[in-house]
């Protein structure tokens, strides 16, 4: 089960479930993970989805093993969503979405902090954005929503060097809202999502609607030109190489690939 899900007092809580790989996604994670905000958008029951990972990550991206197959293998199979589709599911999804960031956050466990109306932050946990160390772009619509989040010039940092974070710095950037010890993590969010599920869930819905409405056309016009720019670059020589040297690194020392 690449995902689980867990109801409790209107409080939906998505836990990315493949922590043998720092719950990076797969296609059957984007698939999975989608599905479960298109449903949870649909739930009359369901009034704030927190969204976690299981064992010490909460996600290291993209499984660059399935982003290498995607390049080189013809017989690739691409899920019914992918990651275009939770890019879709995120942009869509009409209640209130917690992220609660426990463990190292890599690539897309760091831009969907973008599409999060609050976040938290373990204190442990680090983020990082690793798209010119892949020699690619951007992703997510992250090259609209980072800087909206925390200002043109952490987000350029954040977008450009492939450096890591810690937790207070993703606190003083505004990237998160709340740093918590690692065990008050999960309290802590489901603390605030229980206090948001019990207002009228019509409100919540107005008062995302109205605040998240006017950006819709600017996600959507970021997501299309970052996309351009991916196409582009996926496969050149940059990415190419950053791909290659993560499978020779992975074939001769797996545990630390």
């Amino acid at each position: 089960m690449t995902l689980k899900i867990n109801d409790e007092n209107r409080v939906r809580t998505l836990t990315l479930n493949r922590p043998e790989a720092l719950n990076a996604f797969n296609e059957a994670l984007y698939d999975a993970t989608a599905q479960a905000l298109f449903d949870a958008a649909d739930d009359p029951e369901v009034a704030v989805v927190v969204l976690t990972g299981a064992g010490r990550g909460f996600s290291a991206g993209t499984d660059l093993a399935e982003m290498q197959a995607s390049i080189t293998d013809p017989d690739f199979t691409r899920g019914r969503y992918g990651f275009p589709g939770l890019i879709k599911a995120l942009s869509a999804f009409t209640k209130p979405l917690i992220c609660a960031v426990n463990g190292v956050g890599v690539g897309i466990g760091t831009t969907i902090l973008g599409y999060a109306d609050l976040a938290f932050m373990s204190s442990t946990a680090r983020l990082k954005c690793p798209f010119t160390s892949l020699g690619v772009a951007p992703e997510a619509a992250s090259s609209y929503l980072l800087p909206q989040l925390v200002g043109r010039q952490n987000a350029a940092w954040l977008l450009m060097s492939s450096e890591w974070i810690g937790a207070e710095e993703a606190l003083r950037m505004g990237l998160v809202w709340r740093v918590c010890d690692p065990e008050l993590l999960m309290p802590e969010a489901r603390r605030h999502a229980e206090i948001l599920a019990a207002r009228p869930l019509a409100s919540l819905m107005a008062v995302k609607h109205a605040m998240v409405e006017p950006i819709r056309p600017e996600i959507a016009a970021a997501t299309a030109r970052e996309n351009a720019h991916f196409a582009e670059l996926m496969g050149g020589q940059a990415n190419a190489a950053a791909l290659a040297d993560f499978t020779e690194r992975r074939r001769t020392s797996p545990a630390d690939a």
